[in-house]
């Protein structure tokens, strides 16, 4: 046998990388029979997603695992990254096949931003000739007319992705002369939008508001909500949910006020609670590569939902902070916890620091629950 390490390894990681090829044709095989069967329960009427099932792929995984020596863990792990990419394929072959659009026209103004880029494909995938609204260049292929003013909005659809200030705007000014579609906003707040919502409605138009609760990466809408916020026309409502029934996405019905309020916390407060965690970190006069030598669980957890809130447009997250008409209580909210927190620490209550962890487990296993 050589000595030389080299030898001895290339043919290793020939042999591994022959098994990686493997493990991806086994993985690609997976996803033809995916298809298949999301085929068989369109034909059947059966609803894509069967949680009982996947429950008991799970458990078979970590038993294999197991079997093979390996952890539990790493077998769930494993199987439910391919259960997600089997939804995904099968909620696009899903979206495709119910193609609701049907050649209807579809223009999104703000249509070159990242939502707006999404709602191109998504009402493309659905059937829908989209065409967009936006100063900026955005997908190719796509009509872009680049002032929506300027456009005849003679459209099935109009969906506005634009931001939050720039959308109050246009739907105060589309008032002036209301579209016969139907028209929506995707805003992360309604707070703002309020008056040019209610204007357009009383104007005669067939509007709703939307939220989307994910982001434009989003491709598998499973597990993922969409909200529905009525503005006085149950019949633009309707139009809208239908255009998500097709995706396993939760469709969510509520007030204006009660969309914002839950938002300050759903939203709001996790930011500024991310937004306060890198803060007092970049403040804190400790060098990055000092506190990665001292990474713990919990703090790299945190640091990496830190992260992708720091890789986040800052406009738009200013604009969650300051627009909402119940944005300062989420915020107050928080304030008056540290303080409380600090406070029972700088007097070391054993007994007030339990309370406060006692009662933060009862909630969240309460919310666990539901």
């Amino acid at each position: 046998m050589s000595d030389d390490p080299h030898a001895r390894l290339d043919p290793l990681r020939t042999e591994l990388g022959q098994i990686d090829r493997e493990i991806l044709a086994l993985v690609a095989r997976r996803q033809a029979v995916a298809q298949r069967i999301g085929q068989v329960k369109r034909d059947a009427g059966i609803p894509t997603r069967d949680y009982r099932q996947e429950k008991d792929v799970v458990e078979r995984a970590r038993i294999a695992a197991v079997e093979h020596g390996l952890p539990a863990a790493l077998g769930e792990e494993l199987i439910l990254a391919l259960i997600r990419g089997s939804l995904t394929v099968q909620e696009k072959d899903t979206v495709a096949a119910t193609a609701g659009g049907s050649g209807r026209r579809a223009l999104v103004i703000g249509g070159a931003g990242h939502m707006g880029r999404w709602f191109v494909r998504y009402l493309g995938a659905l059937g829908f000739v989209v065409e967009i609204a936006d100063p900026s260049d955005g997908p190719a292929g796509i009509p872009n007319h680049r002032d929506w003013q300027a456009v005849t909005l003679d459209h099935e659809l109009i969906v506005i992705a634009a931001p939050m200030p720039a959308t109050a705007r246009i739907l105060e000014a589309m008032a002036a002369a209301p579209p016969k579609g139907v028209v929506f906003d995707v805003g992360s707040l309604k707070s703002p939008l309020r008056r040019g919502l209610h204007a357009l409605r009383a104007a005669g138009a067939r509007v709703t508001s939307v939220h989307p609760m994910f982001g434009p990466d989003t491709e598998l809408l499973s597990g993922r909500h969409v909200i529905f916020i009525e503005v006085g026309s149950p019949e633009a409502t309707a139009w809208a949910r239908a255009l998500f029934e097709p995706t396993m996405a939760t469709l969510v019905e509520m007030d204006l006020e009660s969309h914002d309020r839950l938002i300050a916390y759903v939203l709001g407060l996790s930011h500024a609670l991310n937004i306060a965690f890198f803060t007092a970190l970049a403040e804190s006069g400790e060098a990055a590569p000092r506190l990665a030598t001292l990474s713990s669980t919990t703090f790299d957890a945190q640091l990496g939902v830190a992260a992708k809130v720091a890789g986040e447009h800052p406009d738009l997250y200013f604009e969650i902070q300051t627009l909402n008409d119940y944005g300062t209580e989420s915020l107050a909210a928080l304030l008056y916890a540290v303080e409380r927190l600090r406070s029972v620490v700088r007097a070391g209550d054993l007994e007030g620091f339990r309370a406060l962890m006692t009662r933060g487990k009862s909630y969240l296993k309460e919310r666990s629950q539901r």
